[in-house]
């Protein structure tokens, strides 16, 4: 299931020292603009505690995590909609994702050169909300130009493609995002999908701050807070510099002795990688035995049949059933065998829609 999120934000703003914090994967970083000029794709591990406890249970021959794929792309410009600096491939490399995480910086350093000359993340927000906004508008209104003449003539699908992208036109020339329209039903939320626009693409602001600011954050946060307000889109407070000295060290017991002293529970990096997997609406379920415990990637409101066809398309056509239990069961009793026992374990049949942390056998026959 190869999702991506796309790390996007002006140039300088931390980009890159995030994604080499997030991957193996070592995008370039240097103090000048446009220092990324391909994206760059890293496959992150997502954290999962519940997959680590399994294995303690279990001790399997091997653990396999889940996924998510981060591409950095190139820094954004004011007249990106328009072709400048490297604004035609950022927007083309950006449409190819399926959410964005929005770097602004939040944090002040003299030597690190700004491309605006100052500090100020919620203009850097709209300079690249309105470079979005434009190309939207663009698509948007060379779209309604194709669809009028059927709409005038009754063509149902027209009429309702027509009525979505008006509304569209309203709000980009507004200044909105297209994720602020409100559709309502199935046929209008199909008509959205198919658009593909920039602005309708599901957003995490991600602020980056200084050392100081890594668990309250500042006032530079609290000014993108307040300017995000009414938008359907999260906010992450994290400081890249510091992460990187975090992955830096070896071993798990000194990561989590630096995370102590500095006031964190958990890494910025492992919070940014279960947003990004939320953002995505992806959900995980688990199988748990001796030879492998593994967590498996769906999309949250998957049904049963589906979600067996993720580990082997046979799973899907043959489906039986799923016998689900449910994780915190697991854990209480130590074993799927003390489960049954209790009789904790849950016969699913094909509506059976997979919920987060699911631990699961599917029975199927070919």
């Amino acid at each position: 299931m190869a999702l991506q999120c796309g790390i996007v934000g002006l140039p300088n703003v931390g980009k890159s020292t995030l994604f080499n914090c997030l991957s193996n994967a070592k995008a370039q970083s240097a103090n000048f603009p446009f220092c990324t000029i391909e994206p760059n794709v890293g496959v992150i591990t997502v954290p999962d505690e519940r997959l680590n406890e399994l294995a303690r249970l279990c001790n399997p021959k091997r653990v396999v995590p889940t996924t998510v794929e981060i591409v950095d792309i190139a820094g954004l410009v004011k007249g990106a909609s328009k072709g400048e600096g490297l604004g035609n491939k950022f927007l083309g490399n950006i449409r190819e994702t399926d959410a964005i995480l929005h770097v602004l910086r939040c944090f002040d350093d003299g030597n690190v050169t700004h491309v605006d000359g100052s500090v100020d993340p919620v203009r850097d927000k709209e300079v690249i909300d309105l470079e979005l906004q434009l190309r939207d508008l663009e698509s948007v209104e060379t779209r309604i130009g194709k669809v009028y003449k059927a709409a005038q003539a009754g063509d149902r699908d027209a009429k309702v493609q027509h009525e979505v992208l008006k509304r569209y036109q309203q709000a980009l020339q507004q200044g909105k995002n297209a994720r602020s329209v409100e559709l309502l039903n199935k046929d209008e939320e199909k008509v959205a999908h198919d658009l593909f626009l920039l602005t309708n693409k599901p957003v995490l602001y991600v602020c980056n701050v200084d050392d100081a600011s890594a668990v309250d954050g500042n006032h530079y946060v609290e000014a993108v807070r307040e300017a995000v307000k009414d938008e359907n889109a999260e906010i992450l407070v994290v400081a890249a510099q510091t992460e990187s000295e975090i992955a830096e060290l070896e071993t798990a017991e000194e990561r989590a002795m630096f995370l102590e002293e500095i006031g964190l529970k958990e890494s910025g990096v492992n919070r940014l990688i279960k947003a990004a997997y939320k953002l995505l609406n992806l959900e995980t379920f688990l199988t748990a035995g001796p030879d492998e415990c593994r967590a498996w990637t769906f999309r949250k409101g998957s049904k049963a049949p589906q979600c067996a066809g993720i580990i082997h398309t046979d799973f899907e056509r043959g489906f039986i059933r799923a016998e689900v239990i449910k994780y915190d069961d697991y854990i209480n009793y130590g074993s799927e065998a003390a489960v049954k026992e209790a009789g904790k374990m849950h016969v699913e049949g094909k509506e059976y829609i997979f919920q987060d942390g699911d631990i699961v056998v599917f029975r199927f026959n070919v």
